[in-house]
């Protein structure tokens, strides 16, 4: 599968389950309240295929375009409604059960997010230890006086296990701290404290990556440049190399490290290279052509060939996290609760300017990071989905008309005015909350472009 292929489908998957639950959430609120489903649709316009099922001939559809999708319920507003089924009208029913139909599509997102991270701390993950490499010159990691191979043990008193959790912790804590403390264990078994500025993000924005402008980068050990083994119909099983070959030289460039060796073959996609190999105590030369292959959207060279006993390493790099069904659960409700409030703290540092617009990021960008997250595994991928169900949920609860939240929002009025908004309010405001999402799709696509000019 090809490179833009394997994105597309990721992305495909994401959307269209994202799609599905939320509408469902929709679907189980009006049957438990009694309101006829005429349509559910995944996706806008021309329906492609579609099937009448149920007691009430609900018809399913799947529409021309996927970019979302909708529940259509009996309402009279919409069309004539027959004497004998106007219980089961939309607009007939209690304000309060309205509000449980359209609060159940987000709550169905936050629902999906929950189960996915408890499945995931519960079935347990592993990942990279919060091991720190050399910090970026002049960054506020190398004022700090951040050492290469620094283990953090807490940020801010908060335990961490994992990059992710000391990821997490810092960019919550960039939103209203300029520094922050870290507990770190050096390499000569002693606990040191350092303060971290956290300032530099908030000045340069959340563009990107926030600990590569903090300075903070993954320890990658040294291994050296010996081969464990060689994938069949390779570049390097072509080329004659073997299991315990040690690559001395490429095209006279001595190499010292196996990072030394993966960093040349990157930036030799289709070019052949000269290697000295050391083998069974005698040297030789062999050439290799590295294979030109897509990585996020830029050509690299790869052989096909892996490192020898890296699993000393891989040791001292991963941990394996695992709770408890109990404990995964309360870990997950706590991962969705504070998601989703970040969430809504950045849309309020947009909304105010303390947060550039650039940081919005529409389906192009998204289709990458499924694309990313789906190649790291199933784990990262059903992450990645877990945070868009929630960035997801979160959306569509904001006040604005035409969003499950505008439509909430007007039954609130009506609780409080005891009497529903007039249809030309309703009207009025339907068209200024198409024009502003017109409007956010518009600067997000725009990002995306941008994004992928700029690299």
């Amino acid at each position: 599968m090809s490179g833009f292929l394997y994105y597309l489908v990721a992305f495909a998957v994401v959307l269209g389950i994202l799609v599905v639950v939320h509408e469902f959430g929709h679907y189980l609120a009006a049957r438990w309240a009694g309101v006829k489903v005429l349509r559910f649709s995944v996706g806008f316009g021309r329906p492609l295929v579609t099937r009448r099922c149920g007691r009430d001939g609900t018809e399913w559809a799947l529409a021309a375009f996927p970019l979302g999708g909708y529940v259509k319920m009996l309402d009279e507003r919409e069309g004539e409604v027959a004497a004998d089924e106007l219980h089961r009208s939309f607009n007939r029913q209690p304000v309060a059960r309205r509000i449980a139909i359209v609060a159940a599509g987000p709550a169905a997102n936050f629902v999906l997010a929950i189960l996915l991270y408890w499945g995931l701390f519960w079935y347990g993950s592993e990942e990279f230890r919060p091991i720190l490499g050399p910090p970026v010159m002049s960054s506020p990691a190398a004022a700090a006086g951040f050492d290469n191979g620094e283990l953090v043990l807490q940020v801010a008193g908060e335990k961490v296990q994992t990059w992710q959790e000391m990821r997490w912790l810092l960019l919550q804590k960039a939103v209203d701290h300029d520094a922050v403390d870290l507990e770190l264990l050096n390499p000569r078994q002693e606990v040191v404290v350092r303060r971290l500025d956290l300032s530099v993000v908030r000045q340069s924005g959340w563009e990107g990556d926030a600990l590569e402008r903090l300075g903070l980068r993954l320890y990658r050990p040294r291994l050296p440049p010996i081969i464990g083994s060689v994938s069949v119909r390779s570049a390097a099983e072509a080329a004659g190399l073997r299991a315990g070959d040690e690559i001395l030289e490429i095209d006279g460039e001595p190499i010292e490290s196996w990072a030394d060796l993966v960093r040349v073959v990157r930036q030799s996609a289709g070019r052949t290279l000269q290697l000295d190999v050391l083998r069974e105590g005698l040297r030789q030369r062999l050439s290799v052509q590295p294979s030109a292959v897509e990585e996020q959207g830029k050509e690299v060279g790869r052989i096909g060939a892996s490192v020898r006993d890296a699993g000393q390493a891989r040791e001292q790099l991963m941990v394996t996290v695992r709770y408890d069904p109990l404990s995964a659960l309360g870990k997950a409700l706590v991962e969705t609760w504070d998601k989703s409030t970040f969430t809504l703290v950045m849309i309020g540092r947009m909304i105010t300017g303390e947060v550039s617009w650039r940081n919005l990021s529409g389906p192009v960008t998204i289709a990458d990071y499924a694309g990313q997250s789906a190649k790291l595994g199933v784990d990262y991928y059903l992450k990645f989905l877990a945070l868009v169900s929630i960035s997801l949920g979160v959306l569509n609860l904001l006040p604005i008309p035409i969003l499950d939240g505008g439509h909430l929002l007007y039954y609130l009025v009506e609780i409080i005015k005891r009497g529903p908004v007039s249809e030309r309010t309703m009207e009025i405001g339907q068209q200024i909350g198409l024009t502003f999402l017109i409007m956010l799709m518009a600067f997000a696509f725009y990002n995306d472009i941008n994004r992928l000019f700029s690299g």
